[in-house]
This record gives C-alpha cells, structure tokens and sequence, in this order.
C-alpha cells in the first residue's frame, strides 16, 4: 500500500506540473540570409530556463502558465528581448525573431584554453558525438556522491555493477569479460585468482571522468564482452589551486566497538606493506622441485618463525581517509604546462559476523537438505591505502600536446577470520565436531602505471593527427605467512577441544602459506588520423581515415610455497597428543619443535609456481564516413596476434598461438540536433588468464574452498549487437534506450568440480555456446523548465536500469551428461540493474544534496552441479546513500553523509532444487551478513 501511495503521489505531482505549461514556439532566422540561425537559443530572460534552436531556425521551450521576459542569442549576433510574452496552460505561444549580425562582435577574437572533460556538460557532448555506443560518469557528477574509489563510482553507470566490492561486471557479464584501461593503456592486475582490475585501488578524487564501450570499434581492444572501460585521470588545469580533506567514518558493526581482531602489526603496516616481519626466514633452502623439506632442515626456520596464531583484541577506531590535490600551471615561453598532483591515505577497519553453512544431499519436497557445516565467522579487515597520482601536460603550441601520467598505488589489507561452529560431515545429529578454526592473512599489492604519451596536428590545413602512447606497468603482490589451523572437540563437549594436527602437510591445519606475485608490462600504440575536406564538408563533418597499432609484453612470475606443523613421530617415538590441549601459540613454539612433539614440513608442489608469458600485437584500420549532414557510418577491421605460454614448475608447458581479425561497424542517424540513433556489431575475444590455466590448488579460508585451473581452456569468441536511441533535451540532460545481443562460443566460466568429500571446489571451463541479451534505459533530467519555483529547479534526477537474460549451452559429453548444469544464466549475469539518484544543488548558497539508490538482480556467485555441490545465488540488496556538502567562506566544504542506509543482508544462497531460482523457504545459506551502515563528517580546505 505504502508503495501504491507513493506511486500515486508522484504521478500526480507530474501531472500536475505538466498539466499547467504551455509551450512558445516560433523560428530564429538570420535577418541577412533568411535562413536558421544555428546555435541560437531562446530563453527566460535572467534564467536557466532555455531552449536550443534547431536547423531549420524552429524551437520549442515548455514553461509554466505565466508572463515571460524572453531573450534570443547567439554569438556574433545582437541578442533580441521580448516583453511580456503571455504563456497559456496546454496552449502554444508563438514568438519568431531575426537576428542582426552584430560587427563588433565579429571582430577576430583568439581564445587560447584547455577543454574541461570533466564537467557533466562535456560528458553529455562526448556521448553524444561518440561513434560508438558509450556510457560515462563525469567527475561532476562523482563530487556530488560520497563514491571513495573508481569501485563504487562505476556501478552507477547504466548496466554496471560490482561483484565482491572491486570487481565490474558490465550487462550481466563476469569481470573476466570486461577490458579496463588507465588513460588509454591496459590496466595492471594484482589479482593471483581472478583476470580482473581491482577498481578499489582507484581514488575517485583523481578521476576525471569514466567511460564504458559498449560496442567495438577497431581502435578498441578487441578482448571485450560487456565493454571496455576506459577510466581518465585528471591532467589538465586552468589555474593554480590546491585542496586538502580530512574526513572520519564510522562503520554502525566496527567502530568504538571492543572485540576488534588484529594480528601483531610490523612497523610499516600502516603505509600497506610489510616490513619483512612476516617474510620466511632466510635459513629456509630456496625450494627444489621434488624436493620435500622436513625435520633438521627446517627447524631453524620453525625456531626463527613468530608463534603468532590468534590475533588481539581491540576497540575499533574510527576510519581515516587524507587527501591532498595540488593543481598547477606554468608558462614557459609559448610551451603551457600543467601539473595535476593527488596524495591519498586511508586507513580504514571493517569486522562483521557471516553466517556460512554447507549442506548434504537436497531431500524432494523440502525446500531444504540435511547440514553439513554450520558456522559463524567473524571476519576482520584493517586496510592502509596510499596513492599517489602525478600528471603533466605541455601544450607546446596549439598543435602539439605532450603528457607524462603516472600512478602508483600501496595497499595492505590484515584479515583476521574466526571460525566457529558444528561440522556434521563426519557424522550425524548428535555426532558432530565443534570448530574453532582461524585464519591471519596479510597481504599488500603495489602498482604503478605510467604513461609518455603525445598528440601532433601535422600536414597541410593540420588534415592529419598522430597520437602515440608508451607505458610501462608494474605489479608486486606479497602474501607472507598466511597462516590456519582447525580445531575439533564433540559436539557433547565429552573431550576437550583439540588442536588438529595431521601426519602429512595440509593447507588448512596448522600450516603457513607464503606467496609472492611479480609482473611487468611494456605496452606500445600509435594512430594516424587523416581527414579529407570536400566541398559540402565542415570540420566537424569530415571523411576520415585511421591506421594504428597496439603492442603489449608482459610477463608474470609467481611463486608460492607452504609449511605445516605435523606429528613427529620419526625413531618410532610417540606423539604427545597433550600438544594438541595447547592453545595455538603455544603448540606451535619452537620448543614442541622435537621427537614425539612437532615437525615442520614443507607441502608445495612443483606445479604451485609459474612463469607466465604474453605477446600481444594488434593492427587496425578504420574509417568515417559521413554520408550526409544526418547520416554517418565508421568501421574497419583489428587484427590481433596473441601468443600466450605458461611455464609451471611441473614442466607441463601451456602454449596458445591465435590471429584473429575483428571486423566492426557502427552507423549514426541524426534526426535533428537533439535525437539520434546507433547500430552497431563486432567481433570480440575473451582469452583464458594465467592463473585460470595455471594447475595448481589453493585453499580460499574466507570463502571455505578450493581454486584450483585448468590447462585445457580455450579463447572464447563473441559477435556483439547494439541499437540505441538517444535523445538530449539540453546540453546537460539525456535520455536514451538501447537493446544489446552477444553471441558466445566457447566462453569461459568459474564452475564447482566434482571431488570426493564434503569440499568446495572451483576450477574454470568452456561450455560450448551462450548468448546475452537486454534492454538499457538511462535518463539524465533536470526540473528546469518544468516548474516556476527556483527551489524546484535547482533538483536533477538520473535514472538507468537494465533488463537482461542469458544462456549458457555446455558440450554433451560424458563428464557432462548428467552432471553439469545446462540452460543457465551466465554466472554472476543478473537479470535486472537500478541506479537512480536525486540531486539538489545551490550554488548561490552553496548547498549541495544527494540521495541515491542501487539494485541488482538475484545472480549467480558459484555454478553448481547435480551431484553434491548447489549452485549459489547473490540475492537482491537495496543499497540507499545519502551525501550533504555545505559550503562556509571562500576557503571550506563540509561534507556529511550516510552509505548503505538499509544495512540489508547480503545473502548468498543455495539453490537446492536446481531450479535456477531461490524459492520461498528456501532458507540454505552459503554466506549471510551485514557490513554495517557507513556515516561520515569532512571537512575540505581550498586554497
């Protein structure tokens, strides 16, 4: 009822605005010539309140009933006033106008700037004059949200959303599916199991704007699905100026509450890198393959490693986030440079309880299946970030552009999980084992990006542009001294709790994992532009032709190794099972390291480490061809070289060699100035990553399961279609619908394995074929117009769903056949997407408001099978943010806000029926909890 009510209400406050305007109309003509006079625009005298003049000279303003003061202008021409223009409810009014060419404004004026990319304006110019299907966010529109990083800024994008907290997925489409670039290159990956950039390293304060390519073009990467995302930094300045922010957050299930899980700390775990304090010792022997380190060889480093296994407890400090930007110009003879500099620092704590079960075989009839695990976590994040982002343009004259960008970003995240719980897979009701398992994992991740790009208008009449590019990428990821052990006692507590200890090496009791992650990229592209100027053709109307190239080497080396303590029973002396009666600390000392006690033994296998490899060279050519003022069509073909080698420890080598052409093609119909229409379709590429390849396995505590590859994927092949139309009422306001077909053949999903026992695994495959198939709806609108009340307009709303369905087709084969499941959405595919947002901005009395709101459609997190292991769906989470921003003197903003003010549960469910649905009373949960609702106060300094 409340909702009908809610309906109802809006409804007719619409009509009722609608209901009381009327519309001037008329023609705007050059008093010379008699023709249109384009570019011309109508509008309220003293007001925002305007409309633009079509090609023909006619226009349309909507106002409400009333009296109207109305001015014609248009640079070059002497403006025109009317008074007392009468508007009439439901009625046109007509007003025409001749405007006079005013000499001394014709004089010769030359204007010398840098184009501002990041306004809401430039964005709806960009996306309009785009020869591709395109969606953005502009850094306007990202200040007036309370978005931290390029993570949360993008999911507001139409068809967008983020898995995991930094993961994009693009119209229903996994991370794996989606190209990210960084101011035009490709970007870094620390991630070791999933092929994806981590946009939460991202500061949104350094964003200048985000675009996503929805369809291809020959100038684009060819390895796309949903799109590539193109994110730019700031680079370019009009004036010196500079900001600090200083801003606390608390989270409503973390701060100033006591309990708190942190791990011993080193002494630069605040800068989010290890000091070495958690690094294995240098006494242990480099590793062999085939070689197993035991006993005498590795006591020294049991004896020099730290006996730290449970973590302290604290009362949670609030979260603090830093950021300095320093914007700055020069002149040097007639070379303009400027420099744009960002520091950013977080240090930010996150704990929560998660509900995270597994369950037996499904009972018909039920909804429900006996429990195999039942367990609650508490899982503990203390994260340091810092950032740094440091660009230079030199405009050395109006015709050559060089720029030097470069990123870097330190981020070190301490995880501490607790376990608690009955595990019933050994035995039945009443049978069951009590745990009390734990996890300390740190890890850190540096990345450096870096750019020397330049741009040169060359040839006669400046027809010709050549851009160039070359960049080097930089990745280091550590993972020093993971540590887990498990705990067991009856679930009638009838013996005491005991440590698990086993016999032989184990990655979950009692053992440390150590990994390491090094990658380097060299990337190289050009593009030659050339522009043919006929009789009938403008500068903005010009055939064109590009030739280009894109050049990529990278590297990766990955190492990792593991140790457990075991039962030393070596001399045939018995094993002191009082050890396991110890606390964790205390068992795991170097003084329990002997005969009858403990051992450290080494359990890496050869195939945990691999040296990774890839060439990738693309060439394209492309053209533009404007067949009329109103019709325009641009396409070509890419050709990609790929030629990608793993090398594990094991010597079973991994090689794929693949040219492949990818032709595109897209074509604009402009019906008038203000709406138009896009066809587009390519072809497009989606390559198996390195880990995705790599045969090893790695135990996931958090999520309770295994990751293991595969070396028998395949590049997936995709054919994409689009059709948009778009529609912009002003230069600030749009409106578009589009619907969007991909075609796959051999895609590659993660999917659960068949293995004996009551363990999740997760590997990657092909299935055979899949399609993709939705409908995107976005609108941008301000109230301008639409009401007489100076409060009203100064609100804007933006809206963009998304509808979407998917299929996936797998090979009937024999390890198939009765076992996968087929006819399926797309993992991690959700079938609807909502953002919509609600701003009010005052910029007399600086004021600045927003509300916004987020959904997403039940997806699928892990695809099962019809033996032993559920598919899990994410289930529909409504996400609501608040942000307020108040402007004092010259020099301060405070900003408050709220994030997530539902606190709803994120809950991740099995569907036990196999359906391809969470049904009513279906109540099986693989992971249920709250992150906690997110306040914050800032202040920001200008100067």
């Amino acid at each position: 009822m409340r909702r009908s009510f809610l309906l109802l209400f809006f409804l007719t406050i619409s009509h009722l605005i609608w209901a009381q305007q009327g519309t001037l109309v008329g023609k705007v003509t050059d008093k010379k010539t008699g023709e249109g006079a384009i570019g011309a625009t109508v509008l309220v005298t003293g007001t925002t309140q305007a409309a633009p003049v079509e090609i023909d000279g006619s226009y349309a303003l909507k106002l409400a009933a009333g009296t109207y003061n109305i001015t014609i202008q248009s640079i070059g021409y002497k403006p025109l006033t009317f008074s007392g223009i009468s508007i009439q409810a439901d009625q046109k009014t007509t007003l025409n106008g001749a405007l006079e060419e005013n000499a001394q404004a014709l004089k010769e004026v030359v204007v010398t700037g840098q184009k501002q990319t990041g306004t809401e304006v430039a964005m709806i110019q960009d996306l309009k004059k785009s020869e591709v299907v395109v969606s953005g966010m502009s850094n306007d529109q990202i200040v007036k949200t309370l978005d931290r990083d390029a993570a949360e800024v993008v999911k507001r994008i139409p068809g967008v959303t983020i898995q995991n907290n930094n993961f994009i997925v693009i119209r229903g489409l996994a991370e794996r599916y989606n190209t990210v670039m960084l101011n035009g290159t490709l970007t870094p990956s620390a991630e070791v199991d999933t092929r994806s950039f981590s946009f939460d390293i991202l500061p949104s304060s350094v964003i200048d704007r985000v675009l996503i390519f929805k369809s291809g073009s020959p100038e684009l990467p060819g390895e796309f699905g949903g799109g590539v995302v193109q994110v730019y930094t700031k680079n370019s300045v009009l004036d010196n100026s500079g900001s600090f922010t200083a801003s606390g957050w608390a989270r409503s299930t973390t701060t100033f509450k006591g309990g708190y899980q942190e791990s011993s700390h080193s002494s630069t775990d605040w800068l989010g890198y290890d000091s070495g304090q958690r690094e294995l010792p240098g006494s242990v022997p480099a590793y062999q393959n085939g070689q197993v380190l035991t006993g005498e060889a590795l006591k020294p480093a049991g004896t020099a490693l730290r006996s730290e296994w449970t973590p302290t407890l604290t009362t949670a400090r609030p979260d603090l986030r830093l950021s300095l930007g320093l914007n700055r110009r020069f002149e040097v003879g007639t070379t303009y440079l400027s420099n744009v500099t960002s520091l950013s620092y977080s240090n930010t704590r996150e704990q929560y309880d998660v509900e995270r079960n597994r369950y037996e075989a499904y009972v018909p009839g039920t909804n429900s299946a006996p429990a195999a695990r039942l367990y609650n976590d508490r899982r503990a994040t203390t994260s340091a970030r810092l950032g740094i982002i440091h660009n230079w343009q030199a405009r050395i004259n109006d015709h050559n552009r060089l720029e030097f960008r470069n990123f870097l970003n330190q981020y070190g995240t301490d995880e501490v999980v607790n376990r608690t719980g009955i595990d019933y897979s050994q035995g039945g009701p009443g049978e069951g084992i009590l745990r009390d398992n734990a996890a300390l994992h740190y890890q850190s991740r540096t990345i450096y990006s870096g750019q020397l790009a330049g741009t040169h208008d060359l040839g006669p009449n400046l027809a010709s542009t050549l851009t160039w590019t070359g960049g080097y990428n930089y990745v280091f990821r550590d993972e020093p001294d993971y540590r887990r052990f498990r705990t067991e006692q009856p679930e009638d507590m009838s013996q005491p709790r005991r440590l698990g200890i086993s016999n032989n090496p184990n990655q979950y009791d009692a053992s440390r994992y150590y990994s390491d992650l090094k990658e380097n990229t060299y990337t190289g592209n050009g593009q030659w532009e050339q522009r043919f100027s006929g009789r009938d053709t403008t500068k903005a109307n010009q055939y064109k032709l590009r030739v280009g190239f894109y050049a990529e080497q990278k590297q990766r080396d990955y190492n990792s190794r593991f140790f457990s303590y075991i039962r030393n029973t070596e001399g045939g002396v018995n094993f002191d099972r009082s050890i396991q009666l110890l606390s964790p600390d205390e068992a795991f000392s170097p003084a329990n390291l002997r005969p009858g006690g403990l051992k450290l033994e080494e359990g890496t296998q050869p195939q945990d480490r691999y040296t990774g490899k890839n060439t990738l060279l693309a060439g394209y050519v492309s053209a533009v061809a404007p067949i009329s003022d109103a019709f325009s069509v641009s396409g070509g073909v890419r050709v990609e070289y790929n030629r990608r080698t793993l090398m594990p420890g094991n010597g079973q080598d991994y090689k794929e060699v693949r040219v492949i052409p990818m032709p595109s093609f897209n074509a604009t119909y402009n019906f008038n100035q203000r709406s138009l229409v896009r066809l587009g379709g390519s072809v497009s590429v989606n390559r198996p990553e390195f880990r995705e390849i790599a045969n090893y396995t790695y135990y996931d505590f958090t999520n309770d399961l295994y990751i293991r590859g595969n070396d028998s994927l395949k590049t997936a092949t995709i054919y994409n279609g689009d059709l948009r139309y778009e529609f912009y009422p002003t230069r600030s306001e749009m409106l578009s619908v589009g619907v969007f077909y991909k075609y796959f053949r051999d895609p590659i999903e993660q999917t659960t394995q068949s293995v004996p026992g009551s363990d999740l695994y997760l590997t990657y495959q092909n299935a055979e074929q899949a399609y993709d198939v939705g409908v995107e709806v976005e609108a941008r609108k301000s109230l301008v117009g639409l009401t007489e009340s100076r409060f009203l307009q100064r609100f804007s709303l933006i809206l963009n769903a998304s509808l979407i369905r998917s299929r996936v087709k797998l090979v009937e084969n024999q390890s198939n056949t009765g076992f996968a499941l087929s006819d399926r959405p797309l993992q991690g595919q959700s079938p609807y997407v909502v953002n919509t947002g609600l701003f009010y901005q005052d910029d007399e009395n600086r004021w600045q408001v927003s509300a916004q709101y987020n959904v997403i459609g039940p997806r699928i997190t892990f695809v099962g099978d019809r033996s032993q292991n559920y598919s899990v769906f994410e289930l529909p989470r409504h996400v609501v943010d608040l942000a307020l921003t108040k402007g004092f003197g010259k020099h301060f903003d405070l900003r408050l806000g709220i994030q997530d003010v539902l606190n709803q549960y994120v809950r991740q469910y099995y569907d036990f029926n196999r359906d391809g649905k969470i049904n009513s009373g279906e109540n099986g949960s693989f992971a249920r909890y709250r992150r906690g609702t997110y306040s914050t106060a800032g202040l920001t300094y200008k100067f």
